[in-house]
């Protein structure tokens, strides 16, 4: 299978379109204490429907050195004390930051949380003060998130094609 890879950036903190949440039971939390276990529930679950397979069969060790890297942070997003979606961000070492994992649960796709959940990533990333914000998503993920990401004002900077192979069959 050929999957396309899309490569968005925004170089300026003006540059982005927020999407405000009035429901004050979406909320959305800096997971300050880091807990390797908790990043590979969250992202089990969040990337189940979406062929998220690279790090599925990661070992304990693997988990523990990503997640609770000091250049790793992740955000968790609650509605009324659920897990709705969360995203990670980390320094790309060239100046950057890097939106690594964004997602919502499955039980929150298609409720209007998402660009409310880029919007904070995007923010967030901006208080570091990066020269750009950046991620890239692929033909494997939710049809919306390429729209999503370039509604919030993230512009295309590259694409590229893969080829795939869905592992999860072999773990």
């Amino acid at each position: 299978m050929t999957v396309t890879i899309t490569y968005l950036e925004m170089l300026s903190p003006d540059a982005l379109k927020p999407k405000r949440c009035a429901d004050t039971r979406f909320t959305i939390r800096d997971a300050t204490v880091k807990q390797w276990e908790f990043n590979r529930f969250l992202y089990l679950l969040v990337g189940r429907d979406w062929s998220w397979n690279d790090k599925r069969g990661w070992t304990e060790r693997q988990w523990k050195d990503y997640a609770e890297s000091d250049r790793l942070r992740t955000f968790v997003a609650y509605y009324d004390g659920s897990v709705a979606g969360y995203y990670e961000m980390r320094d790309d070492n060239i100046g950057g930051v890097e939106i690594a994992v964004f997602g919502l649960a499955p039980k929150f796709v298609g409720r209007g949380y998402g660009g409310v959940l880029l919007t904070s990533a995007i923010e967030e990333a901006w208080r570091t003060r990066p020269n750009r914000v950046w991620l890239h998503t692929c033909t494997l993920d939710h049809p919306a998130a390429l729209l999503n990401y370039q509604a919030r004002g993230m512009i295309i900077y590259k694409v590229e094609t893969s080829r795939f192979r869905d592992n999860a069959a072999d773990l």
